[in-house]
């Protein structure tokens, strides 16, 4: 039993630095940056797809959608029993989602189907834009937050620096134009972001 207690604190003092640096980026701007449409509105096109299929009786699948296996799981929903909304697409569907959610820097993006700016740069300066875009990064609140640092204020004297400090606000720092230029990934912005990587 004791031993099970030492491998346990082994383990659990060991992955703290893992959990510290973990950067959660909130959910709705994860599709935008990947260039995926989010599952849900994909699973409503493909009741659009099994529409047609209903409506088509030569089709071989007809009869496997119209005589499907009674659902066993009563978590699972599958794709069948939906009814589709004709009217809308999944990329519609997607881009009302977009619009109606209440995240960090969401007017960025005004159709998040679009490819973002700056999609084919190095992984480094990618992140470390997507950093800036989403708010989560290695700036002083955050590390506070994380518990890395005691102090979440900014060298240049402000309370508190958090990301959109660094790029709008800090007079040692901001990038020209602030983070709606820098979102648009020129070259100006990327030398900026390739400054703040070495930083």
């Amino acid at each position: 039993m004791r031993h099970g207690l030492k491998v346990v604190n082994f383990f659990h003092f060991k992955m703290i630095p893992v959990y510290i640096t973990m950067r959660p980026t909130p959910l709705p701007w994860l599709p935008v940056l990947s260039h995926i449409a989010p599952p849900h509105p994909c699973q409503k096109e493909a009741t659009k797809l099994l529409a047609k299929i209903r409506r088509n009786d030569g089709l071989p699948l007809h009869a496997d959608i119209e005589n499907h296996p009674a659902a066993r799981l009563p978590s699972r929903h599958p794709v069948w029993l939906d009814v589709p909304r004709e009217e809308v697409s999944a990329l519609d569907e997607w881009c009302n989602e977009w619009l109606g959610t209440d995240v960090i820097n969401q007017s960025l993006v005004d159709d998040p189907t679009a490819l973002p700016p700056g999609f084919n740069l190095p992984r480094h300066l990618w992140a470390n834009l997507n950093h800036f875009r989403t708010g989560q990064g290695q700036c002083a609140a955050n590390l506070s937050r994380w518990h890395k640092i005691p102090d979440p204020s900014c060298s240049c004297g402000t309370a508190k620096q958090t990301m959109s400090h660094i790029v709008n606000d800090c007079p040692l720092s901001r990038f020209p134009g602030g983070l709606t230029t820098l979102h648009l990934a020129g070259d100006e912005a990327v030398k900026w972001l390739g400054m703040q990587c070495k930083q």
